[in-house]
């Protein structure tokens, strides 16, 4: 595709375009003499042009200095302010920079003198907000908004015409084959050299063959970090500006997307998948055609090799550039991330990304048995998913579980056992791990459970042939890679002709034998690539089963269970994340998804035990299988647990009811109270959260999860303020004076005769993010409800069972006895099963009320439930792993606050921790938005953790309680990389 002669600037007849070498003190003359602004300038970086930001006296900015490199002619810096005017005035939601005019219209435009001779300058409106460039990890709303103002601008140019737009720049990738071979020479070094030779080879290989029928335009072509504004108003990084249109041009439109998609790959964390937001956005507002869906990721490869060459010849003629220099690291890592993945899975997972599947996968022709003599009858399917009851108890972390589980199924009688194409395997899954693992196979495995011969199983032949593998042509267009764990065995050479049926190999019994059917043209494909390239690989590959008589996967498109979800299920029963991972199996602290992702679990308080554990299993399991119906019939369970409950507590705390949930525990509380005492007021702390039943939802006084919670109460609730010694009123030593507030509160509803019938309150401040309450604080409020007749309820929802390490109850770190205990969550292990343990006397005034009855709370499932936790926290010494790995846990999170300003502080004690996030330590503003966007990082990354509080932004911190220091170690690990990546 050669380049048409062009009158404007040509790269090629220069071959280097230094930026001039105007200084910030020529600058200052420049903006007064010629433009009549007083004003300090400072330099800013830019490759070919020279740019400083101008101040007014008050410090200010002005407007931003441009001076154009003398090799672009005024026709084409015309070009480039009617381009910016036009985007301007068509998208006025977008910030453009704009040149700026006088009082009658005309451009801010002048030649000036310099020591480099007459030059262009103009003055462009200064856009606040600042650029996304920097090494910031970029989330996928940023990603996104960056494909969707790359699709705006495009949309807005695309009718654009102008004589300005004639040049030939090195940027423009239609020439980033001239380019790379011109100055591939600046690359020092010979290995990096000979990489960006050949990827270069490869991609504009790949776009001559679509390259006649990609759509021309006129486009930006430098919509990239560092030309893309970030909004004044989000506290992340949006962009909603763009400047520097000096690289205007007219090419491939699909061009302005591929270079916004090359400036994402360098900054932290960023991997080739994480484009595809920008994609999908993309093609919303300006749709890709089947043609620029393939040629794009060809032309992101080329921009990045462009970019490398480049950089390094522009660091040769212009070596005190810091903006030049400082690129070149960044412009390596751009390359290196768009030849991480083939060209061809990456162009795979694009068309998957917007619905458009590429042609279509070779069909297998008419073959042969691979494998004499095997029946499909005899052969026994092995399911290696997360949903396999095969992997249950861990077994998926066992080295060799494969093999173990196909030698199992050949020992009962198979002849053969298989395994599913493209299905995720959780037995190739890892835990504690930030990238995810390779867990989808590119094709099957097949265990013999007798002598075998391999027979080709179509006219071809072999290509390659080693000790244990052999490569053989299957048609004209598809390739079977075989590969076994018999190294002895070997087959023909290779270039030996095959005809159907032909003698491969003789493999003896319990061979394991790997097949997988490929492209013949593709790359080389791993027997198991990560998920979020699946769609990529899976595209170049195609089902071997049928070849040894098994049955094909199932092709058809996966439901969307979220759909569904909120389809059926209400949507305000919210769930985790915008983008869930489905999660179908939990062990101990990890939870695993279907893609075979395993998480750190690290906000399950309902599982103390940690998932699926086998002693609860088992005991529920044997309940259900003799007896499971409501509590009015006598058994021993119910008895044994509520003795068991009674006497982990005080006196006079030994009478139990038993519920299903922590807001029944807290409704019937209440209840309870107000029937004790004959007084219908309740006096609550604000910031709790204590249920969703009637009455626990009237003394809940959260805001996140109820934004009226405040000014919705029923008259009877009357709060007093959150004894936060953190962020609230009083703070440190002055913290006390919640406890005097909250007792004269008591005295005013006694004085006014509203004497209240109770106080309830956590122990320990969940929901404000484990938050301590101050020293005595409980003490002092328990006894001015008591002295007006009150009984007192502590919320143990969260806290109880040992979570607190030194103390099994919140409460004991208050040294109080409250008159009524509430607790839920952990009491099951997950089963569902609640509890109220107050006095004899008190229970007993329930009766007043009526009859007190829970069909399945105390049933003997949740009994034997029960029970089967409290035994296995004692057995196990959980409440003492709480204290040591707590401990060392706390001790890492702090250490990350004396490093990230993002980390205000560390709360909590054992296993119920929080760490708060604030935009400012002195007025402690909350940063919402930036732990969300650290939640979904952590997820990335492999770790499950939520906000809580009123504020959002309070990571909880509530594992099960078997969690390990490796575990503890990883989170903190993680959450550094993290908070490390965001800044």
């Amino acid at each position: 595709m050669p380049s048409p002669q062009s009158s404007g600037v040509d790269f090629f007849a220069r071959e280097a375009l230094p930026a001039p070498r105007v200084t910030e003190t020529d600058a200052r003359r420049i903006a007064a003499e010629v433009f009549g602004l007083a004003a300090h300038a400072e330099s800013l970086g830019s490759q070919q042009d020279t740019n400083f930001l101008l101040r007014g006296p008050d410090g200010a900015p002005a407007a931003v200095l441009k001076i154009a490199n003398p090799a672009f002619s005024t026709t084409e810096i015309e070009a480039q302010d009617a381009a910016a005017d036009l985007i301007a005035a068509a998208d006025p939601a977008l910030r453009v920079a704009t040149v700026l005019r006088d009082r009658d219209g005309a451009r801010q435009a002048a030649t000036v003198d310099t020591a480099e001779g007459p030059l262009t300058a103009r003055l462009l409106r200064h856009l606040p907000g600042g650029a996304l460039s920097g090494p910031r990890h970029l989330p996928p709303r940023t990603v996104a908004a960056m494909g969707a103002v790359a699709g705006r601008v495009s949309t807005t140019l695309r009718d654009f015409r102008h004589p300005g737009l004639d040049r030939v720049l090195q940027w423009d990738i239609r020439h980033a084959d001239r380019v790379v071979d011109l100055l591939l020479r600046h690359v020092p070094d010979p290995a990096h050299r000979a990489a960006v030779e050949a990827a270069t080879a490869e991609a504009w290989a790949l776009v001559r063959e679509v390259g006649d029928g990609l759509p021309r335009q006129a486009v930006h072509l430098d919509l990239t970090d560092d030309n893309l504004i970030r909004s004044t108003g989000s506290p992340l990084p949006v962009p909603d500006g763009i400047i520097d249109f000096g690289d205007l041009t007219h090419t491939w439109a699909v061009s302005e997307l591929a270079v916004t998609l090359s400036s994402v790959l360098h900054h932290s964390g960023a991997e080739p998948h994480h484009v595809l937001p920008a994609v999908r956005a993309f093609h919303a507002v300006r749709p890709l055609s089947a043609d620029e869906t393939e040629a794009l990721w060809p032309l992101v490869v080329l921009r990045a090799a462009a970019l490398v060459v480049s950089g390094r010849q522009q660091a040769a003629v212009d070596g005190d550039n810091a903006y030049v220099n400082a690129a070149l690291d960044r412009e390596r890592r751009i390359f290196e991330q768009a030849t991480e993945v083939p060209t061809a899975v990456m162009t795979g997972l694009i068309a998957d990304a917007l619905g458009s599947p590429r042609r279509p996968a070779p069909s297998l022709p008419a073959f042969g048995p691979l494998v004499a003599d095997l029946a499909a009858s005899g052969t026994e399917p092995l399911d290696l998913s997360a949903e396999s009851d095969a992997l249950d108890h861990g077994a998926w972390l066992e080295p060799g579980t494969e093999d173990r589980l196909a030698a199992e199924l050949l020992d009962r009688g198979a002849d053969a056992v298989t395994t599913a194409y493209a299905q995720p395997r959780l037995s190739a899954s890892t835990v504690l791990s930030a990238d995810s693992p390779a867990t989808v196979p590119t094709g099957i495995d097949l265990w013999l459970g007798a002598p075998s011969e391999l027979r080709a199983p179509h006219d071809g032949e072999i290509v390659h042939a080693s000790p244990g593998r052999a490569t053989l042509t299957c048609g004209s267009l598809l390739l079977l890679d075989l590969a076994w764990n018999d190294a002895a065995t070997s087959c023909p050479p290779a270039g030996t002709p095959l005809r159907a049926g032909d003698r491969l190999a003789a493999l003896p019994s319990r061979t394991r034998l790997r097949l997988t059917l490929r492209h013949r043209h593709g790359p080389e494909v791993p027997a198991l690539v990560r998920p979020e390239y699946a769609a990529g690989w899976l595209a170049l590959t195609a089902d071997p089963a049928p070849l040894v008589g098994a049955p094909t996967a199932d092709g058809r498109p996966q439901e969307d269970l979220l759909a569904r979800r909120d389809a059926a299920f209400a949507t305000v029963q919210e769930h985790y994340y915008g983008n869930p991972p489905r999660i179908e199996r939990g062990w101990r602290h990890h939870m695993a998804s279907t893609d075979g992702r395993a998480y750190l679990d690290m906000v399950n308080n309902v599982t103390p035990l940690g998932h699926a554990h086998p002693r609860v299993e088992r005991a529920v399991a044997r309940q259900l299988r003799r007896l499971n119906t409501n509590s009015r019939f006598h058994y021993a369970a119910v008895v044994e647990f509520s003795e068991r409950l009674a006497a982990l507590l005080p006196a006079p705390l030994d009478t139990v009811f038993l519920v299903n949930s922590g807001s029944e525990a807290v409704d019937l509380a209440v209840r309870l109270a107000i029937g004790a005492t004959g007084r219908h007021d309740v006096v609550a702390l604000r910031e709790a959260y204590h249920g969703w039943t009637y009455a626990s939802d009237a003394v809940s006084t959260s805001i996140a999860d109820n934004p009226n919670a405040l000014a919705s109460r029923p008259d009877w609730v009357h709060t007093v303020d959150s004894p936060n010694p953190y962020r609230g009123r009083h703070r440190g030593e002055d913290a006390k004076a919640y406890a005097t507030e909250a007792v004269r509160t008591v005295e005013e509803l006694a004085a006014a005769g509203r004497a209240p019938g109770a106080f309830i309150s956590e122990s320990f401040y969940g929901n404000a993010g484990a938050v301590a309450l101050p020293d005595r604080y409980l003490a002092q409020v328990y006894a001015a409800v008591r002295r007006h007749g009150g009984l007192t309820v502590a919320d143990e929802i969260q806290v109880g069972y040992g979570r607190l390490g030194s103390w099994f109850w919140g409460f004991e770190q208050q040294g109080v006895i409250p008159d009524i205990v509430t607790v839920a969550k952990a009491m099951g292990n997950g089963h569902p099963l609640g509890a109220v343990i107050t006095s004899r006397a008190v229970a007993e005034r329930y009766r007043d009320q009526g009859y007190f009855f829970s069909s399945t709370g105390g049933s003997p499932v949740s009994s034997v439930a029960g029970l089967t936790v409290l035994d296995t926290l004692r057995d196990e010494d959980l409440q003492g792993n709480a204290v040591r790995v707590g401990t060392h846990l706390k001790a890492r999170l702090e250490e990350l606050a004396e490093r990230h300003p993002l980390v205000g502080a560390v709360h909590g004690a054992g296993l119920y921790l929080g760490v708060e996030l604030v935009r400012d330590r002195v007025t402690l503003e909350p940063a919402p938005e930036e732990t969300t966007e650290l939640c979904d990082r952590m997820l990335d990354l492999g770790v499950i953790v939520q906000p809580t509080g009123d504020h959002q932004n309070v990571l909880k911190i509530k594992p099960p309680l078997c969690i390990d220091r490796a575990a503890a170690d990883f989170f903190a690990d993680t959450l550094d990389r993290a908070l490390t990546e965001l800044r």
